[in-house]
C-alpha cells in the first residue's frame, strides 16, 4: 500500500502517517519547514516496518507541487490513499488578515488538493481514497479563525465535486472533520486560550472527553475500507457529539 500524507510529520498528519505504516507499505510524508520534526517521523514510520519517504516541497506553490508529483512518479507506481493535512495557519477575523496573507492560506489548504490530485491523477486506481481534513470552523463562524475555516469550507466542496468526477473511475474522496485536539497547530491558532478550549471542550462533550489522534485515524482507516466504497464524498465528524 502506498500512502501519501500532505502535512504529514507533526500532529494529525503524522499520527495518519504511523497508523498506515505496515511492513511493506510505502508512506510519503509532505512537509515544508522542520527538518528535526520530518527525520523524527521518518524514523517513528521506519521502525514500525513501512519505507517512508520524505517529500519536503511548499504544497501551496504548484511549480513545486509539479517538482513533488515527479518525485513520486519516480518512487511508486500507484497511490491507494491521499490524506491532506496541509493547512495554512493564518490567525484573524476575516477583514483584518493581509491580503497576502489570505491568499497564502486558500493556496495550502485548499488549491493545493486539487494541484495534488491533478498531478498525480495518473497513480490513482479503482480502490484509491482521497481523505481531506476539516473542523467546525467550516460550516460555524469562530473568532480569529476566518482563513482556516473558509478554506476547510472550500475544501468541502473540492471535494464534493472531486468524488463526483472520479467516482465512475472507482476513486472516492471524503472528508473526515475533527473535534479539539491538541495539536501545534491548534496551539498556534488559540495561542494562551488554546489550553482553556480543551479543557472546556473535554467538559461540554457528551462522550466525556476530548478526541484522540486515534479516533480520527481509525475514522480514516474505516472509512477507507473497501467494503464501505459507498461512501463518497461526505463529510464525517469525529467529535464524541460535541456539536449536536
Amino acid at each position: 500500500m502506498n500512502i501519501l500524507v500532505t502535512g504529514g510529520t507533526k500532529g494529525i498528519g503524522k499520527a495518519v502517517a504511523l497508523r498506515f505504516s505496515a511492513p511493506g507499505n510505502k508512506v510519503l510524508l509532505n512537509y515544508f519547514h522542520d527538518d528535526h520534526a520530518a527525520n523524527a517521523a521518518k524514523a517513528e514510520v521506519a521502525a514500525i516496518g513501512a519505507t517512508p519517504i520524505l517529500l519536503k516541497y511548499n504544497v501551496g506553490d504548484f511549480h513545486q507541487v509539479r517538482e513533488m508529483s515527479t518525485v513520486i512518479k519516480s518512487e511508486v507506481d500507484s497511490i491507494d490513499l491521499i490524506v491532506h493535512c496541509a493547512t495554512g495557519i493564518v490567525r484573524g477575523n476575516s477583514l483584518e488578515i493581509p491580503p497576502e496573507e489570505w491568499r497564502k492560506a486558500v493556496e495550502i489548504s485548499s488549491l493545493s488538493l486539487i494541484d495534488i490530485v491533478r498531478e498525480v491523477r495518473p497513480l490513482l486506481k479503482r480502490g484509491s481514497n482521497i481523505i481531506a481534513l476539516s473542523s467546525k470552523g467550516a460550516t460555524s463562524a469562530i473568532p480569529h479563525y476566518a482563513a482556516l475555516g473558509t478554506t476547510k469550507a472550500f475544501t468541502h466542496s473540492i471535494i464534493q465535486y472531486m468524488a463526483k468526477e472520479l467516482a465512475p473511475h472507482g476513486i472516492r474522496a471524503n472528508i473526515v472533520a475533527a473535534g479539539p485536539i491538541d495539536t501545534e497547530a491548534f496551539r498556534t491558532m488559540f495561542g494562551d486560550s488554546a489550553k482553556a478550549r480543551l479543557e472546556a471542550a473535554a467538559k461540554a462533550n457528551p462522550s466525556g472527553r476530548n478526541i484522540t489522534f486515534d479516533d480520527i485515524t481509525e475514522t480514516i482507516y474505516g472509512i477507507t475500507k473497501p467494503e464501505l466504497q459507498m461512501i463518497q464524498g461526505q463529510v464525517v465528524f469525529v467529535d464524541g457529539g460535541l456539536y449536536l
